[in-house]
């Protein structure tokens, strides 16, 4: 972050203080007190379970330089309380204000899947060309959006940033915040169901990225969402599409996966994408879409793409022993879940491995829960699945799909939570099988692939080995 003075942050997040103004700048901004630089501004946030008033003077205490705090909170101090009616607005408001200050170029990423993955793509390309900031991890809330802005510093022409929603409303308050230069909706699907109630109220959500654009900004939205782009077009808003279709303005050809890799063809160059499953495939064109924006070379994009590496936990294939894990565990929705089913058949019948699937349920669905889950079971049985190991709270539904579509002699197993499944789960995976670990983030899967690793990880020496007989598992 470039240093300004708690007078200018006073002035930008419109807050009062008792007492003279500090002196000195603010060389950073924390919410966690437990993090507190010297020079920080810390501020004081209140979620559901924690309320960060009661930490300002443990803030202040360890080097925090000032902290922003609601009217109504603390007795009287110093100047180093700056009292606001919103702790959380002014968060963002001091992010606009330093977007505006600092001048860099802002990518907005939004979609209902491959945001994380689009970001860092289009992170991985242009920062071989210019200083390029990225979100960390998925900071794409009221929280994280602003101080991805704020961690961006002189030496960034470039942040790229996404932007998440679990209600209406949510995606124009952090577009409003960040003012992109360029907009991306990579896709729009079933997902948050819960919050939102129909795919329309999504498809409303996603495009109000666009009321925070800048004046000659661009939004880019995929051309194989036709809901999406009817919407844009009842608004009157100028846009470009990609997609595979000849009718997009950016389009690509080809599009093959095996698996865990793939390729396609833009411009008549062929991108090889050492990423698992199509719908990489399809963020790879959502990057390029905006790497162009930016004079990249189609032939430079391709080099850049081909030395990609996959984000955490989103269809990472990892060899663990004689066992090949395909790790998706950080979220899940009804089309990711089937791309990465796909990826899953497509490598077992490569391989010739076992296909096993655990499989957390998926969040946020609403009233379509127990129907999108019974999809989600016969869609597992259809892709060859053949042990089917059922964690959460919509497991009979899943059963119940599987056992419906798969042959005899395809088990399925359904657990009541992540922990007695990882319990078990040496009962029902063998060495040599394929693995897909793939639900929700409240599933916590992650504790699956960490029991898998435990089980199935080579020995040190003197220490027994996994079996490597399977066992055949009892519906």
């Amino acid at each position: 972050m470039e240093p300004f003075s708690v007078a200018e942050l006073i002035r930008a997040v419109g807050g009062r203080v008792e007492g003279p103004v500090p002196d000195g700048l603010v060389r950073s901004i924390s919410t966690d007190s437990r993090a507190i630089p010297p020079g920080a501004c810390f501020f004081a946030l209140r979620g559901e379970r924690f309320d960060g008033h009661v930490f300002v003077e443990t803030a202040l205490r360890a080097g925090a330089c000032c902290a922003v705090v609601r009217d109504d909170a603390l007795a009287p101090q110093d100047g180093r309380l700056i009292r606001v009616g919103d702790t959380l607005r002014a968060l963002g408001d001091l992010a606009r204000w330093y977007r505006r200050r600092m001048g860099f170029r802002v990518v907005g990423i939004t979609g209902s899947a491959g945001k994380t993955t689009t970001r860092q793509i289009v992170h991985h390309v242009l920062s071989r060309r210019m200083g390029c900031h990225q979100a960390e991890k998925s900071f794409n809330n009221a929280v994280g959006l602003p101080l991805t802005l704020l961690r961006a510093g002189r030496e960034h022409a470039v942040v790229v940033a996404e932007l998440g929603t679990n209600a209406p409303g949510e995606i124009r308050d952090l577009t409003l915040i960040a003012e992109p230069d360029i907009a991306v909706v990579t896709n729009v699907l079933p997902a948050h169901l819960e919050g939102f109630g129909s795919l329309e109220a999504i498809v409303a959500e996603k495009a109000s990225i666009a009321e925070g654009l800048r004046p000659d900004g661009c939004l880019l939205i995929n051309g194989r969402t036709p809901e999406l782009v009817a919407y844009c077009r009842r608004l009157g808003l100028a846009f470009e599409t990609f997609g595979t279709s000849a009718d997009c303005t950016i389009h690509a050809d080809a599009l093959q996966t095996d698996g865990d890799r793939g390729r396609l063809t833009i411009e008549s160059v062929r991108v090889e994408v050492p990423l698992a499953g199509r719908a990489n495939l399809e963020n790879v064109l959502a990057a390029w879409a905006v790497c162009r924006r930016f004079g990249v070379d189609v032939g430079d994009f391709a080099g850049a793409v081909a030395s990609l590496t996959p984000p955490e936990m989103r269809l990472q294939l990892e060899s663990i022993g004689p066992l090949l894990v395909l790790n998706d565990c950080y979220n899940a929705n009804p089309a990711s879940m089937a791309n990465a089913l796909d990826c899953l058949q497509r490598l077992a019948g490569r391989t010739g491995r076992r296909s096993v699937f655990i499989c957390g349920t998926m969040a946020e669905l609403g009233p379509a829960a127990e129907s999108l889950h019974e999809d989600l079971g016969r869609q597992a049985a259809e892709h060859g699945v053949q042990v089917l190991l059922a964690a959460g709270s919509f497991v009979e539904a899943v059963e119940r799909g599987f056992r419906q579509s798969a042959d005899p002699g395809r088990a399925v197993t359904r657990f009541t939570t992540t922990e007695v499944l990882c319990d078990n789960l040496q009962e029902f995976v063998a060495a040599d099988d394929i693995v897909l670990v793939k639900g929700s983030r409240c599933m916590h899967l992650e504790q699956a692939v960490q029991r898998l690793r435990a089980g199935f990880a080579p020995a040190e020496a003197g220490a027994p080995s996994a079996r490597s007989s399977p066992r055949r598992s009892e519906a």
